[in-house]
């Protein structure tokens, strides 16, 4: 009896099976893929602390032409300027470069950048300028716009200004207007429109690329006492029942972040700066007080200091 013959598809299924079988040991010869390194975690520049750095100096000298004189700690020979200029900031998890002038200018080239606020933002725009100086001598000062100070450098076409509104909201002084009655010692007042930005800043908005606000230290009986007390305004009538200082203080913030956001074109970067500690020793501000300390002060240390900051200014 002949054979049978073999099916044409049995050659195929031999063919196929070797080829698969193939593939198999291939992918069994190579290396196993390499697992993804864990996201890192988003480093926080504002948990850190205080450091010595000795081979740390400023990056500019007293001929600093935006210094104000009373502010220029190199020319004036404050004692410890060595120490002082040796701290910087360390975060714990991450690191933090020194700021390159050049480099930073770079990035900013044809754009501003605005500060709004108190002294506190004066004084940290005071020590940018200065750092920013160093790549761009040619930089002259600058106070269109309704700006308070600031400077331009031309090299790189940017602009930065300081526009001063140490409430933000628009506040004005108000006279007592009967003088029948002064017992109560009082002066006068100061009207606070909580949601009225103050004429400082209200129509710069679109000029500045990047807008930094801060309020704060103007919001103490230092500033205003029981004589001249801030007076709070909604829709041009007084708040009734009236509201203390830190209720105003929180109103007039809920409604100046509500205007930025719905007014402050979207393309603008903002960025909202808490406080420093008050360092004032022997007295405040307007009390004879003054700055001794040479060293950063501990967490939790309580000298003359209302509230802590997760903002450090400059050392230079």
């Amino acid at each position: 009896m002949p054979p049978k013959l073999l099916s044409p598809v049995f050659p195929c299924l031999i063919f196929l099976t070797l080829l698969l079988l193939s593939l198999y040991s291939s992918l069994l010869s190579q290396p196993p893929p390499a697992v993804p390194p864990p996201n890192r975690p988003l480093c926080n520049l504002f948990k850190g602390h205080w450091v010595i750095d000795p081979t740390s100096k400023p990056l500019y000298d007293h001929t600093c032409p935006f210094h104000r004189n009373a502010w220029n700690c190199l020319k004036n020979q404050r004692e410890n300027m060595g120490l002082i200029n040796s701290w910087k900031w360390e975060p714990e998890s991450c690191a933090l470069p020194r700021i390159d002038p050049a480099r930073f200018l770079g990035l900013m080239r044809n754009k501003n950048i605005g500060f709004i606020g108190d002294s506190l933002n004066e004084n940290f725009l005071v020590s940018f300028l200065c750092v920013l100086r160093v790549a761009d001598m040619g930089a002259r000062k600058w106070k269109k716009k309704g700006a308070w100070k600031g400077a331009f450098f031309p090299k790189f076409n940017v602009t930065v200004g300081y526009h001063r509104a140490v409430l933000l909201a628009k506040y004005q002084w108000q006279p007592k207007q009967s003088t029948v009655d002064d017992q109560d010692g009082l002066k006068g007042i100061y009207r606070v429109d909580v949601e009225i930005p103050a004429d400082d800043w209200v129509n710069i908005s679109d000029f500045y690329h990047v807008l930094v606000y801060n309020t704060g230290h103007w919001w103490g009986y230092d500033k205003f006492p029981k004589e001249t007390p801030l007076v709070f305004y909604r829709g041009g009538q007084p708040i009734f029942p009236p509201i203390g200082m830190l209720d105003g203080f929180k109103v007039v913030l809920e409604n100046m972040v509500s205007y930025i956001q719905k007014q402050v074109p979207v393309r603008t970067l903002k960025f909202w700066r808490l406080q420093s500690p008050r360092h004032f020793f022997g007295g405040e501000w307007n009390q004879n007080g003054s700055c001794v300390f040479s060293e950063p002060l501990q967490e939790f240390q309580e000298q003359g200091c209302e509230q802590r900051s997760e903002t450090a200014e400059p050392s230079d």
